[in-house]
């Protein structure tokens, strides 16, 4: 390939889908509505800092993906993308002011080609919008050229400044709540009531790096010294960070107040359910898009038996619960059964139509009588655990880290015994599996009955937290969800599902001011993180191995001419 053709292939082809990307979010208005809040107050609204990052994301990979070694060339890569990137907006404002676009986009306002040409009229704004194009290509391109270890500082520290800008509304909060003199002066310092001031970013960049810094010079030597501790020592070390982290869990609700408390109980409700698709999915590698029929089984198992709605029954939560985890797993036997012979896509459509039949079930009217029909069941007692009701969401946040240790400790047990190796063995090859003796018939029905008890589990205490329950609070998007939590979080990698539930789940409750815009950002973040790191965020060790070997070998392979 020549000089000229990888700047075409590369250069401006990448270009051309920043600037598309760019004019999507303008076009849907996120930029303008995302110019009301600030990363740093004053200078960078948060929509033109999206902007200026796809921007730059796409020129990194421009220059990433450059055939070439030469830096030169991978530079000059990444310039032109960010060029292409910022003409294609430049020529999208010089037509939107000469016809009234707005016909058809309603979003591309005037208002809109002000943010984007800095509020310059004229050629002068044109010549801006260009001018931040090739920056950001320019920037991109440095990254390229730098070793890794600048590399990653950078990054990581424009990151941190992101992050500290857009999760505000949840750091400051924190902050004030304390009301100490140290917390209050830290948060003027930092904040102001829109965004970093320039202070604050200054100083997080500072912190960052030096933090970064010191890590990267004796990770190595922490890592030797725990190494060459005995085996005694090295197992009460653990035992000593288990119990730092168990401190910091059980009184972590007293310091987030309750909003904060609440997104922890709906993060920690999809632990639960990601637990347990992590057994089916992860372990076995059979994928179930019906997972949330057995979350809804649990939900309304506890809700007939404790709520007087319906049948008064009068058990309360803590008798309900078992009789719930067992209806889910024989619920999960009986989806078993008919597709122990299905694989790969077919299994996932039999899934998936079997939780639309629990779903249609639970609304119909022939059922009404028994289930509520599409009213569900309300009146559903709050958990009472010996003479103490727990209300609020800081009371049931425990009841749900409690079922998450439980579920974590069966999966760990699980994982390494018997029944784990085969379910890992009939994930790799069923047919090589069933050959060295391994039961797939009852391996099968194990997988499936065991996450759907877990899910179960985590229906019941949905049913309780929220007092009642209805045929809507259980889509098809909740085992959809649940499936991109195991995925991104890491397949097979129980830390990689609290990462990833805190990811999904956490932060789109924590920007719930952006929610028009929730389901175009969670796609997008989708397809970024599959092309970037398809592994997951913290992936399982063997299936990060396995993923990589492949990925290499398969570039090795298109090389070769």
């Amino acid at each position: 390939m020549t000089k000229a053709q990888s700047l075409w292939n590369h250069g401006v082809k990448i270009g051309a889908i920043g600037g598309v990307s760019v004019l999507v979010i303008c076009l849907i208005g996120m930029v303008e509505s995302f110019g009301k809040r600030f990363i740093i107050a004053g200078y960078l609204p948060m929509g033109v800092t999206i902007a200026l990052i796809i921007s730059m994301f796409a020129a990194f990979i421009a220059a990433k993906k450059t055939p070439i070694p030469e830096k030169s060339i991978q530079f000059a890569n990444a310039v032109m993308s960010g060029f292409v990137t910022s003409g294609l907006l430049a020529i999208f404002v010089i037509i939107g002011r000469s016809i009234k676009l707005r016909v058809v986009f309603v979003e591309a306002s005037p208002v809109l080609y002000n943010i984007l040409t800095g509020g310059i009229s004229g050629a002068g704004g044109i010549f801006i919008l260009l001018f931040a194009g090739l920056l950001c290509g320019a920037f991109s391109g440095l990254l390229i050229v730098l070793t890794d270890l600048p590399r990653k500082l950078i990054i990581n520290a424009i990151a941190t400044v992101f992050a500290l800008g857009l999760l505000q509304e949840l750091i400051l909060p924190i902050l004030n709540s304390w009301d100490l003199g140290v917390t209050n002066y830290l948060a003027g310092l930092f904040y102001t009531l829109n965004g970093l001031t320039p202070i604050g970013a200054i100083l997080a960049v500072i912190i960052f790096c030096i933090l970064y810094l010191l890590w990267h010079a004796n990770q190595n030597t922490i890592k030797t010294k725990y190494s060459n501790l005995p085996k005694a020592t090295q197992k009460k070390t653990k035992y000593f960070g288990l119990l730092i982290l168990a401190i910091i869990l059980i009184f972590l609700p007293q310091f987030l107040g309750l909003f904060l408390s609440e997104v922890l109980t709906i993060v920690g409700l999809y632990v639960l359910l990601g637990l347990g698709l992590n057994i089916v999915v992860g372990y076995a590698g059979l994928l179930d898009l019906g997972y949330v029929a057995f979350f809804a089984i649990g939900s309304y198992v506890v809700a007939l038996l404790t709520s007087p709605q319906i049948f008064d029954i009068g058990l309360n939560f803590w008798q309900a619960l078992p009789i719930a985890v067992i209806c889910g797993i024989l619920a999960g036997v009986m989806l078993g059964i008919p597709v122990l012979k299905m694989r790969g896509d077919y299994l996932a459509i039999a899934t998936l139509g079997f939780g639309e039949i629990i779903r249609i079930l639970v609304l119909s009217d022939f059922l009404k009588p028994w289930l509520g029909g599409a009213q569900g069941i309300g009146s559903i007692p709050n958990p009472n655990f010996m003479g103490f009701l727990m209300v609020k969401p800081q009371h049931i946040y425990y009841l749900i880290l409690a079922g998450c240790i439980l579920v974590v400790f069966i999966s760990l047990r699980l994982k390494n015994s018997r029944l784990g190796r085969a379910w890992m063995a009939m994930r790799e090859d069923e047919d090589v599996a069933q050959a060295m003796g391994i039961n797939l018939v009852a391996t099968k029905l194990l997988a499936f009955a065991t996450g759907a008890g877990f899910s179960a589990l985590s229906g019941a205490i949905f049913a309780s937290k929220i007092g009642s329950v209805y045929p809507h609070s259980f889509n098809v998007f909740i085992s959809i969800n649940v499936v991109c939590i195991v995925i991104i979080g890491g397949i097979g990698s129980l830390p990689g599902i609290v990462v990833g539930a805190a990811a999904l789940m956490g932060l789109p409750e924590l920007l719930r001011e952006f929610a028009d815009y929730r389901m175009f950002v969670y796609g997008v973040a989708l397809v970024i993180m599959m092309l970037l790191r398809p592994e997951g965020l913290l992936p399982e060790v063997r299936h990060k191995i396995e993923l990589h070997d492949e990925t290499e070998t398969g570039t090795q392979t298109a090389a070769q001419p």
